[in-house]
């Protein structure tokens, strides 16, 4: 008589059934939704980076207008003290105000210094942004 021998498998587990070597309905649906949670949470930081970005690049634009226009404005020659606001032609409001600046402390000097505001307004997503910026221009002063 000869016998059939068995090898040892260390994989197979004699106490199980066949239909129990899979997952359960229970072990899958519970791995969906880890799954389902984690790429949600992913999602939701690229959407918030997204409009982090948006948001810088709209500041950005702002502040190159802005400083452009601080520029032109600290360059003429003849700056005055005086108040203003106009609009672009992009859509940015901008206020201008020129003042003197710690008049008490040059009131002895030749010069003046005047202090030049610039705050630029834009309206994104309904919701108004603002932008200030300043800088002071030394002028000689006028002999009266």
């Amino acid at each position: 008589m000869i016998r059939k021998m068995k090898l040892y498998n260390p994989s197979h587990n004699t106490n199980r059934r066949p239909a129990e070597e899979g997952f359960t309905l229970l072990e899958v649906l519970v791995a969906l939704a880890i799954l389902g949670m984690a790429v949600t949470v992913v999602f939701q930081l690229f959407a918030a980076d997204l409009r982090a970005v948006r948001a810088s690049e709209d500041y950005v634009a702002a502040s190159i207008r802005a400083q452009a226009r601080l520029r032109e404005i600290v360059d003429d020659e003849t700056l005055t003290e005086k108040a203003w606001s106009e609009t672009t032609t992009e859509g940015y409001r901008v206020d201008v105000v020129v003042a003197p600046a710690l008049p008490e402390r040059t009131k002895d000097l030749q010069v003046q210094l005047l202090d030049v505001m610039l705050t630029i307004y834009w309206v994104k997503d309904s919701r108004t942004k603002v932008m200030t910026m300043r800088t002071i221009k030394m002028i000689p002063k006028k002999v009266t």
